[in-house]
């Protein structure tokens, strides 16, 4: 049975990451000890800090490049004297300890998403509670493996999948920081890879998804989000476990809602009995609310 409504899901105890202020399309936050500032385009209110106080607190400013061409988001990052180039923080959740390095990419991210430990945290609950012994975890899109690591922290058998090499290597050494072993490491287009799964009549008891809008496969694969969602979901269907599966689905863009993430999971997964559906995000100090993207999740009841 699927929500009756959207629920709001903020941001759970993570004291190395805080979003001290929003506004003006961007985000002030401090990840460890060092404090950022970075576009944020659902920011369209105004901040409670003025420019002069921004620039007080920040290590480092994230600029994006002009262009009468593009809209591209790389950018450029301005740095003051103490900013390190790569730093480490840490999260912590029952018995999951995971250890992230941290890195300034010219796209503004860092490697990390915190809004997302509220997945991590309701994946590595979802995976212990299975009466399955070491489930097998298919984490899509992966990154640099938040997800794969609260899901090997709750003693899963985990595939890890994105098709950018560097990325992956960046996932490795978190693994290896976090004290953990055996993930399996696949640089791979998602959907050819699922594909692939579906034919080999592979069956996991635990998807994750975090598709990007807009992606290329390592031999050039175009990923478009509106495009491709549905077929890859359809594919999920197929390989997941029927009896005892868990699917975390989360979506960035600011073209789709939540609703339709609940749609393409609710004609997919018809027999599921326990889901859920919302937005997650992120309060700053005055407790303004910053939305950071949609997901659907569901578990066994």
């Amino acid at each position: 049975m699927f929500a009756n409504q959207l629920k709001l899901t903020g941001l759970p105890e993570f004291p190395d990451y805080e979003l001290i202020d929003s506004g003006g399309f961007r985000k002030l936050e401090r990840f460890g000890e060092f404090v950022l500032s970075r576009p944020e385009p659902q920011a369209i209110w105004d901040p409670a800090l003025s420019d002069h106080e921004w620039q007080l607190l920040a290590h480092a400013v994230f600029e994006r490049r002009a262009s009468a061409h593009t809209q591209s988001e790389e950018g450029n990052w301005v740095l003051s004297k103490n900013m390190p180039p790569q730093w480490h923080i840490s999260y912590q959740y029952q018995s999951m300890h995971l250890r992230f390095r941290l890195a300034l990419t010219s796209f503004k991210h860092l490697g990390i998403f915190p809004e997302q430990a509220a997945n991590w945290n309701y994946l590595f609950d979802a995976l212990r509670d299975l009466p399955v012994d070491e489930p097998k975890v298919l984490n899509l899109f992966a990154y640099t493996g938040a997800a794969s690591l609260a899901a090997k922290a709750a003693g899963a058998d985990v595939i890890h999948v994105d098709s950018v090499k560097p990325v992956v290597t960046w996932a490795r050494q978190n693994m290896e920081g976090s004290r953990l072993d055996g993930i399996r490491w696949v640089v791979e287009d998602a959907l050819k890879f699922v594909r692939k799964e579906a034919k080999r009549g592979r069956i996991y008891q635990a998807i994750i998804l975090d598709p990007p809008a807009y992606g290329r496969g390592p031999e050039g694969e175009k990923w478009l989000l509106e495009k491709n969602l549905n077929e890859l979901l359809r594919l999920c269907r197929d390989i997941i476990d029927p009896m005892n599966g868990i699917l975390v689905l989360n979506l960035y863009s600011m073209g789709l809602s939540a609703l339709v993430a609940e749609n393409l999971v609710r004609l997919h997964f018809s027999n599921v009995a326990d889901s859920e559906a919302g937005e997650l995000f992120v309060a700053d100090r005055r407790a303004i609310r910053l939305p950071l993207g949609s997901y659907v999740r569901f578990k066994p009841s």
